[in-house]
């Protein structure tokens, strides 16, 4: 995001969380979130995708929340409204493709009108079929879990991508030689599959509480966290957003706190950073092993510095409308030990995993009949979760490499932890001292090596680099 967009961003949260009164919150945030949507996702050279994409992003969460949600609770009474909002705002976008001038809401001009009321009376007639079809059992959740995997594989996969985007540029008349994996650049997907992953999984166990419409829509695309998280908890999420907002001079300090903590960690140091941060470029110009450690360190500082004052922003805007989202990093550089550092980095993202696919797993593990021992079960945990973060990121051989270091290198130490505790533990207090700080110099360097296939794109790159920062080249 630019910073300009992110400057309106802080100053609509303001003006929502100190005018806007209890009453009409809900319907004003609602709409915010969904003019957020377009406002965000940048322009894309396939004809009319940065509008469909959004409005994608609407419907699935729409429909999502259809699946999820028990009949009685789908009531017209009781959800008119965000329908209409929704409905509305992006009809309304659509018709600006007929103004004299542009509202600057959406990245390039609309499609045609006709072209948008196709597309939502087949989101209508798909919501009124499921709406009056289906409850929430298994193998619709089970379904529609699998179908957002897919999509996600797809967005992340580079081959895929392209070959999507060739099918799209074919169906607009465009050149499908020009086709690139960055033309379905679906901002936010990331973090908004996550949450309706979690509501799925959450309706599958029976601990997803009771939530309009309005409520589901504003959890999973809430403005402040759309593009960097955190990745919040439904139920806590909602908890605060029913509150009444009455925003004091604590919440005020706060939130102002955070946002110029967060910009200045973006702009001042981070894009700074960035000018002589590894990158594929650089990586293969370098010659000397003191400048390639420069450009790794100016690596782990710049995302570093990026990602948490994107979060420190989120927390400040969300705390201007009510909302305490959570902290998503804690010093992670300093702590002396990979597993210190997982729980402190990302911490909503680890913590996401944990919860959905590596305490799952591990339970299914150890209730064999033939149950596997304690080292095995960690190992093939640690490795699959890490591996799946690093997919997360981006389907490619690079970053299974990157995951692999981190699940490999999470194994080591808890297999060292176990053989060493007791014996560290009966050290004096000043050797313990200096065991921390070796620990986490160690950590630190052992996570910028893992940087050098993170922020490469192919494994020929990162093994140039390897080679040069060890003097091998």
């Amino acid at each position: 995001m630019t910073l300009k967009l992110i400057l309106i961003s802080i100053v609509v949260a303001g003006i929502l969380g100190l005018v806007t009164i209890n009453r009409w919150r809900i319907p004003f945030l609602l709409g915010s979130c969904a003019l957020a949507v377009y406002a965000f996702q940048p322009v894309l050279p396939v004809r009319g995708l940065d509008f469909w994409l959004p409005t994608a992003t609407l419907a699935f969460t729409v429909l999502t929340w259809i699946l999820t949600t028990s009949p009685e609770q789908r009531t017209w009474r009781d959800n008119w409204l965000a329908l209409a909002i929704l409905s509305g705002i992006v009809l309304v976008l659509g018709l600006t493709r007929y103004l004299g001038f542009s509202l600057h809401l959406t990245a390039s001009r609309p499609p045609q009108i006709h072209q948008i009321l196709a597309g939502l009376a087949g989101v209508g007639l798909i919501a009124l079929l499921l709406a009056r079809l289906t409850t929430p059992n298994k193998a619709a959740l089970t379904g529609t879990f699998i179908i957002i995997i897919l999509f996600f594989l797809v967005l992340k996969f580079p081959i895929l991508t392209t070959l999507v985007s060739k099918g799209l540029r074919s169906l607009n008349h465009q050149s499908t030689s020009l086709a690139l994996a960055q033309d379905l650049r679906w901002l936010g997907f990331s973090y908004i599959a996550f949450r309706l992953l979690h509501t799925i999984r959450d309706r599958q166990s029976g601990r997803l509480p009771v939530i309009s419409l309005s409520e589901y829509v504003i959890y999973v695309i809430f403005f402040p966290a759309l593009t960097a998280g955190p990745i919040d908890r439904v139920e806590r999420f909602i908890g605060d957003l029913r509150r009444p907002l009455t925003l004091t001079t604590t919440d005020l300090g706060e939130a102002g706190k955070r946002l110029v903590l967060g910009l200045f960690k973006k702009f001042a140091v981070a894009d700074v950073l960035a000018m002589i941060a590894l990158n594929s470029a650089n990586a293969l110009q370098v010659r000397s092993a003191g400048w390639a450690w420069v450009l790794l360190y100016a690596f782990a500082f710049q995302i570093y510095f990026d990602f948490s004052g994107y979060t420190d922003i989120a927390i400040g805007m969300g705390r201007l409308l009510g909302i305490k989202l959570p902290e998503n990093f804690n010093a992670p550089y300093l702590k002396p030990n990979l597993t210190q550092f997982w729980n402190n980095w990302h911490m909503t993202l680890t913590q996401w995993f944990r919860a959905y696919f590596f305490n799952p797993v591990t339970r299914v593990l150890r209730s064999g009949k033939k149950p596997l021992s304690i080292p095995v079960i960690i190992f093939i945990t640690q490795l699959a979760t890490m591996v799946l973060i690093g997919l997360w990121h981006g389907v490619t051989l690079n970053f299974v490499i990157w995951g692999s270091w981190h699940g490999l290198g999470l194994f080591i130490h808890n297999r060292w932890s176990e053989l060493t505790r007791k014996r560290f533990a009966e050290l004096p207090p000043r050797w313990q001292v200096w065991l921390n700080v070796g620990g986490v110099l160690l950590t630190f360097n052992f996570i910028a090596l893992g940087f050098v296939f993170f922020a490469l794109p192919v494994p020929s790159i990162s093994v140039h680099l390897l080679r040069v920062l060890f003097g091998l080249a």
